[in-house]
């Protein structure tokens, strides 16, 4: 063991980072144990944060668990060249009807895994405190760091009523070594010179402004509302003209970081508008025409409380949910208004189901209260909505790699079940486009992040169909706007180290450029009166044989997503005449113009109606859509006004 190095530095959880158990970048044949309980608990599972599937004792269980009971069992890593190794996180098995971890550990280096040396303490070998539970991540820093090829965890005590059984991330920093097959100058990375780093709240906000002092002509920084605590919801525009919707230009956002600590969406949007800023200035046509025809907005933190919560604690030390609610306990995938079963249930009582509205639902009554259970974070993006006419979306999680499309609800409250909509091939679409433009999803030798085979599903699954989502932005999106909205789950790690973001960034960024071309796709027109070819708001737009209708803007004009093909499309308002056109859509993602010129009816039309005892078409669900609006925003200043007035007198108070 002549050649194994010893060195003794002050360092701290930044100066190493994890080699990437949880992230995956450690593949399952460098895990190896002395046993293992079963196949689902081998040493492949004892990766910090992996998740179980709903049973235990399958075969994607939620640890490594030892076969034997004793202080002789271990999980070993094989970093494939020397390491300097600097500390070791653990963490309890997860598991909803087990209760396992381990609360003492010793630590083994070895250059060939035949001799090994252990972790000392000055004169003694080191024992390092573990777990007191199932999900606290524990960091335990060596005081001796050593350089090796091998590292074993060696437990010597755990949970009394349970077994040895523990998740685990391992920290260190490899050792230049050009003999070494495995040895690169450089790690892979991203050749674009990006701010890649986590930001928090006012670093955040330094990087925007920054972005808006290079590119003041194509961007503006807005805010939507304001988070529990009182923080801003930024929103960075980017547009040929920002400020302003252009007739005609489709309304484009991301938004990331609803659950604040799945963090990447953040970092990835805060890349996103440095380099759209940076490539425009640099004559890239790609972007040029993106920000010329798309009014783009990007949200990198809807739950910026949620993500103080996480970011205080540190990539790897926030555990898998610590920050995912809003500072109220709130989980905002949840806190929308259930349109779904709304829809469903008026389907279900109709003699006519065609005459049950299949858009722009008004939200119910009860959810405009004070005394609902509504975020602000979740009143303020409702708002935003109102206000601008979105056409596409995409809602940025982590956790998992897959695209999910709706519904996110299923009917009848089933657990999980394929529950599409009507627009369910596009929405395929759409999914497959940022799927197989991620490097990651894309790769077919890729491993599962925890319990479900993606790849099956070509990385995409319809969102009721992995697991049912009450309550989703997705939902909501689609059946009280106009705005097809699909979720992306980027990552295996909710919150990867800061040195995995450059390649993080080359994972996704075509898949977020690609994405934003395809609001360019189907058919866009605007909607006029015939007399004064003023613009028409709130007209109906049917595409025969799609039970989804979308409506006009306030100027009449209007975005219809569509595949490839020849549609019959009918205009409707109140007081005009409908009208019937026949539209094409070509494959490229250039929308076909069809525009509309309605007619009013006439005086003598509406008496016939009345003589004959008919009834005048009325549009009431615009009407009560926008009056359930208002109360929604009445009650939105209300509770910030009692949150404001509390907040200044617990200052008071602190004084």
């Amino acid at each position: 063991l002549g050649s194994l190095k010893f060195v003794c530095l002050n360092l701290n959880l930044s100066d190493c980072p994890p080699l990437g158990l949880e992230s995956l970048k450690v593949s399952d044949d460098q895990l190896e144990s002395s046993s293992y309980l079963s196949v689902g608990l081998g040493p492949h599972r004892g990766r910090l944060n992996i998740q179980s599937g709903l049973e235990d004792d399958d075969e994607y269980d939620g640890a490594w668990c030892a076969g034997v009971e004793d202080q002789e069992q271990w999980l070993q890593l094989n970093a494939f060249r020397p390491t300097l190794f600097t500390g070791v996180i653990l963490q309890g098995r997860n598991s909803i009807w087990s209760l396992n971890w381990v609360r003492t550990y010793k630590v083994q280096f070895s250059n060939d895994s035949s001799v090994w040396q252990p972790c000392m303490n000055g004169s003694e070998e080191a024992v390092f405190v573990g777990n007191e539970d199932l999900e606290t991540p524990v960091l335990a820093l060596f005081p001796e760091p050593s350089v090796a090829q091998y590292i074993r965890i060696n437990p010597q005590t755990w949970f009394s009523n349970g077994t040895i059984c523990l998740r685990a991330e391992v920290l260190g920093c490899p050792v230049p070594d050009p003999d070494s097959p495995h040895f690169s100058e450089t790690e892979s990375g991203s050749s674009d010179d990006l701010d890649f780093r986590h930001h928090n709240y006012n670093e955040m906000r330094k990087l925007m402004k920054s972005v808006n002092d290079e590119c003041p002509n194509i961007t503006r920084i807005y805010t939507i509302g304001r988070s529990y605590t009182g923080l801003k919801l930024y929103v960075m525009e980017i547009s040929d003209n920002p400020g302003k919707h252009e007739l005609g230009e489709p309304e484009f956002r991301y938004v990331a970081g609803m659950h604040g600590n799945e963090v990447l969406g953040r970092e990835l949007l805060l890349n996103l508008m440095q380099y759209i800023c940076r490539e425009y200035n640099r004559g890239n046509q790609r972007v040029i025409q993106l920000v010329k025809d798309t009014r783009i907005h990007l949200l990198p933190s809807m739950n910026p409380d949620g993500y103080e919560a996480a970011y205080e604690k540190g990539s790897e030390l926030s555990g898998w949910a610590l920050g995912r609610y809003s500072f109220e306990g709130i989980d905002m995938n949840h806190n929308f208004p259930d349109l779904n079963n709304i829809m469903w249930d008026a389907q279900e009582m109709a003699m006519d189901k065609r005459r049950v509205s299949n858009h722009y639902i008004p939200m119910p009554e009860y959810y405009t209260s004070t005394e609902a259970l509504v975020a602000p974070e979740t009143r303020a993006v409702i708002s935003w909505m109102q206000d601008i006419p979105f056409v596409l979306s995409a809602n940025l999680h982590g956790g998992e790699l897959v695209v999910t499309y709706p519904f996110d609800c299923t009917r009848d409250w089933i657990p999980r079940q394929d529950t599409p909509t009507a627009d369910n091939d596009f929405f395929r679409w759409l999914a497959t486009v940022y799927a197989s433009a991620n490097l990651v999803m894309a790769n077919p030798e890729r491993r599962i992040c925890h319990s479900e085979d993606f790849q099956q599903h070509n990385n995409i699954i319809n969102g009721a169909d992995w697991h049912t989502v009450p309550g989703s932005m997705n939902d909501f999106s689609y059946l009280h706007a106009n705005c097809f909205e699909i979720t992306v789950e980027l990552s295996c790690d909710k919150f990867p180290h800061a040195s995995e973001l450059p390649i993080e960034w080359e994972n996704n960024k075509e898949s977020l450029l690609l994405y934003m071309e395809q609001v360019h796709r189907g058919i866009k027109g605007v909607i006029r009166d015939k007399d004064t070819r003023a613009g028409i708001a709130n007209a109906v737009i049917k595409v025969d044989g799609l039970g989804h209708d979308i409506r006009s803007a306030v100027d009449g004009d209007f975005w219809r997503l569509l595949n490839p093909g020849e549609y019959k499309i009918t205009v409707w308002a109140e007081g005009y005449f409908p009208r019937i056109r026949h539209c094409s859509v070509g494959s490229e993602p250039h929308a076909t113009i069809c525009d509309f010129t309605l007619t009013k009816t006439s005086q003598d039309r509406l008496k016939q109606i009345l003589a004959s005892g008919g009834k005048i078409p009325r549009d009431n669900q615009v009407r009560i859509r926008a009056m359930r609006m208002r109360k929604l925003r009445a009650s939105t200043k209300i509770l910030n006004r009692r949150r404001e007035q509390q907040q200044r007198l617990n200052k008071v108070k602190r004084k």
